[in-house]
């Protein structure tokens, strides 16, 4: 049994956390979820109509704990208000690979982060905590990072860390790639109407991979509590 876990200081911290998680299983690397993808964009550019992502409850919600954490909320942003701030930008999405392209679109859709880990490079039990400071993070250009003690982060067992500034930038060692088979997706939000929005991006997904007959598991998480069992690594 490998967990998903927050620390015992986020509980206390941000008892309006609502986090859905999800394992997806005997992922194909030729899966097309395009269609998917342009209807999220079009729901995510209706969020836009008449207000900017800073606007946005859900993303407000971010800002204030960025700013609680001595994180400048407009150096680092949380990666869906980052996503949505391209969109009204560019006028679309990048796109990389298909579940990463789907996790993005539904990440601006709902105006929640929405992760997606490679399960399989995921050493033991992945904990959202504070750093200690000895902890090591492998950044998309290679670069080798140490996170200061005490920033919120996603760490394995073998120390290692799959995302720094909590909702702002995964890490290398565990993105998803056509060769992933198993994958975690996370979703958080801090916002009072967190649970219904964060509840309806999950459900969004997993309609998605029903459609696709891909299997999953998945649950809620509140106020940080609980755990949620990943499943051994294949």
């Amino acid at each position: 049994m490998t967990l998903f876990a927050y620390h015992a200081q986020i509980a206390l911290t941000y008892p309006r956390l609502v986090t859905a998680l999800m394992v997806i299983e005997d992922l194909q690397d030729l899966q097309d979820y395009e269609a998917a993808v342009v209807g999220l964009e079009d729901q995510a550019r209706h969020l836009l109509d008449d207000r900017t992502e800073a606007e946005l409850p859900a993303i407000r919600a971010w800002r204030s704990a960025f700013a609680a954490m001595g994180v400048r909320p407009t150096q680092y942003r949380c990666a869906a208000e980052a996503l949505l701030r391209r969109l009204r930008k560019d006028g679309a999405l990048p796109r990389m690979t298909p579940l990463v392209d789907l996790c993005n679109a539904l990440s601006a859709a709902h105006a929640v982060p929405v992760a997606a880990f490679d399960l399989d490079r995921i050493m033991g039990d992945l904990t959202v905590g504070p750093a200690a400071g000895s902890e090591t993070y492998l950044s998309f250009g290679g670069q080798t990072e140490q996170p200061a003690a005490g920033e919120i982060v996603f760490v394995d067992a073998a120390g290692t860390v799959h995302a720094r500034r909590w909702t702002h930038r995964q890490s290398a060692t565990s993105a998803v790639s056509p060769a992933t088979r198993r994958a975690l997706i996370v979703i958080e939000g801090l916002h009072e109407t967190a649970e219904t929005d964060v509840a309806a991006a999950l459900d969004a997904l997993a309609r998605i991979m029903s459609h696709h007959g891909t299997s999953v598991r998945r649950r809620l998480l509140r106020g940080g509590a609980g755990a949620f069992d990943m499943g051994a690594a294949a």
